[in-house]
Order: C-alpha cells, then sequence, then structure tokens
C-alpha cells in the first residue's frame, strides 16, 4: 500500500514503525513540531526522527490546511493515509483523498472517549477496560466507523503509566491488522454508536488539582492517573503546591470538612473526602507519599508532622 501518514509523540512513531516493518510504501510523514505542553514532553518519541532515518519526506505542521501539503499528498497517489496522534482536525479534502479514505489509530475504545488524554480520563472514571481503535476517518473527531478493536483489563492498582505501556503495545499489531483487511478488501467497518459517544478536552494543570469533596475512591484513581511521569494530582497546603504522588482509600469513615489533614492511618496520612463527608459515613484518603514544590519526595508521614489545617485548591 502507498501510504501517507499523519502523527506526533510515541503513538505516531509507533505507528510509522509498524507501516515501516510491513514493507508499505510510505510517500510522505506529516507531524507536529516539537511542544513545550507538559503532556507532550512525555512519551515523546520522535515521528521526524524515524521518518528522515528511513529516508521519507517529512513536513512539520501544526494544521495541515496548507496548499503545499494538499499538492504533495495528490501528487502522491495514495491508498491510504494513516493518522496516529494527530493534533488538528483533518479536513476532507485530506482525508477523502486517498483511494481508501483515511485510517485513524486513537488509544480508546470508541466511541467512548474520544478527543484528548482518553486513559488519564478512563481511569480517573473508574473504567474496566482501555484500549485501542483503528477507524476510518470522517467528518467528526474520533467519530468514523471501526475497522478493528483491542482492549485491555484496569486492574486496581494500575497507574495511566501502566495503561499507557499496555495500550501503546497494541498499536503495532492493531495497525497491521486493519490495513491488512482493508488492502484485502475484507474490512466491514462497524459505525460508532453515537448514543455512548463522549468527547474529552485536552489536560491542563488545572485538571490535576485535587478537589477533596469528590469520594475517595475517585481521587486515589486521579493520583494513580497522575502517575510520573505525568504531572501529579496537587492540592495547597500553607500556600505551596504539594504534589500527592500515592495514596489509598482509608478503612475507617472519617467526618469533617473535605480537606482537612486529620489523622493517621497505617503508613499515610487520613484527608477527609466526600460530597457527605460531614456525616461521618465516607472513607477518607490516605495520602501515602507527597513530592513538596522543591521536587523533594517523602512519606506523608514525615511531611505531616502534625495534625491540623487543610489542603485546599487554591494558595
Amino acid at each position: 500500500m502507498r501510504v501517507a501518514m499523519f502523527g506526533y509523540q510515541t503513538w505516531g512513531h509507533r505507528t510509522l514503525k509498524a507501516l515501516l516493518d510491513a514493507g508499505h510504501d510510505v510517500a510522505l510523514v506529516v507531524t507536529h513540531p516539537p511542544s513545550d505542553h507538559a503532556y507532550e514532553r512525555i512519551w515523546s518519541d520522535s515521528v521526524a526522527d524515524l521518518a528522515q532515518e528511513n529516508g521519507i519526506r517529512t513536513l512539520l505542521r501544526t494544521r495541515p490546511d496548507d496548499p503545499e501539503l494538499v499538492a504533495e499528498l495528490k501528487a502522491a497517489e495514495l491508498d491510504l493515509i494513516v493518522a496516529n496522534n494527530w493534533r488538528t482536525w483533518l479536513p476532507p479534502e485530506i482525508f477523502e483523498l486517498p483511494r481508501h479514505g483515511t485510517l485513524n489509530v486513537h488509544d480508546s475504545l470508541l466511541p467512548a472517549y474520544a478527543g484528548f488524554s482518553p486513559i488519564i480520563w478512563a481511569l480517573i472514571n473508574g473504567e474496566p477496560e482501555v484500549g485501542v481503535t483503528a477507524h476510518m476517518m470522517n467528518d467528526e473527531l474520533d467519530a468514523g466507523a471501526i475497522v478493528a478493536q483491542r482492549a485491555v483489563a484496569v486492574g486496581p492498582k494500575d497507574t495511566a503509566t501502566d495503561l499507557f505501556h499496555r495500550t501503546v503495545e497494541l498499536i503495532e499489531p492493531i495497525t497491521t491488522e486493519a490495513i491488512g483487511l482493508i488492502a484485502a478488501g475484507k474490512v466491514v467497518p462497524i459505525p460508532q454508536d453515537r448514543t455512548k459517544a463522549s468527547f474529552f478536552h485536552k489536560r491542563a494543570p488545572r485538571d490535576s488539582l485535587i478537589d477533596w469533596t469528590w469520594p475517595a475512591a475517585d481521587i486515589e484513581r486521579l493520583v494513580r492517573a497522575q502517575s510520573d511521569p505525568y504531572p501529579n494530582a496537587f492540592a495547597y497546603h500553607r500556600g505551596q503546591e504539594l504534589r500527592i504522588v500515592r495514596a489509598s482509600v482509608s478503612q475507617g469513615h472519617y467526618g469533617g470538612t473535605p480537606g482537612r489533614i486529620f489523622i493517621r492511618e497505617g503508613d499515610g496520612v487520613v484527608i477527609v473526602a466526600g460530597p457527605e463527608a460531614r456525616r461521618g459515613h465516607s472513607p477518607g484518603v490516605v495520602v501515602e507519599r507527597v513530592r513538596t514544590a522543591d521536587g523533594t519526595e517523602l512519606p506523608a508521614a514525615d511531611y505531616f508532622t502534625t495534625m491540623g489545617g487543610y489542603l485546599t485548591g487554591d494558595r
């Protein structure tokens, strides 16, 4: 198959590697310039470097709507475009151009968790599975008919980092499988059930700020979802940012005001949490390890040497 590839970071890198390993004729690679965004510095294997190592013409673009790019794609006489982690919308004049259209590879179990940071959002929300979907692109982001899909289970202690490593290993086989079906004329794309669709925005620092009125189990998942090397979940203590590196749900039930630094339990310190915290019927969050503003990481019991005071949402 003669293909062009649109992609970025490790997800795009793995997709391009799949195309090369399968022997496809990659005519052109389009990728984004390097970014200073916190989430885009993580898992940042370079698509451009891999393309150039293999002698493939490479274009750096923030958006794909310039005449030069469209002209090159038309001249390439493509069978297929393959995209993964391309961060902006592709217009119909591009995604409809190849003989077989455009295959997009997305790291969620579509139709749920379209958009950005799907693994993080899925883990926060307590989903039992995450995965990767290959689908045909249409004029709505991540909404086209599904060609192939694979899932992995989410364990009770899994972090977003764990799930990244498991799902990224699915990219190469699912890309190879989907393109093989398309090339053989055996693909029967399954339309997405749009009543089950959800679309999530790109994460920003504000999204890692802990809201202690959430149930303790939700906060514990947020901490796991913001595992290193992601920017950790955080709160403010005495005007300083405090990152929560590891936490669990308390064994006991604790009452009072959400955010209160209350009592030691096991190897950690309980923070009162939950929308019904005042009733005393809910567990709290046992903070086990923290990281201070200067980067020092230490056990929570060593940081909270006395009880009392609050972890808050502002300085």
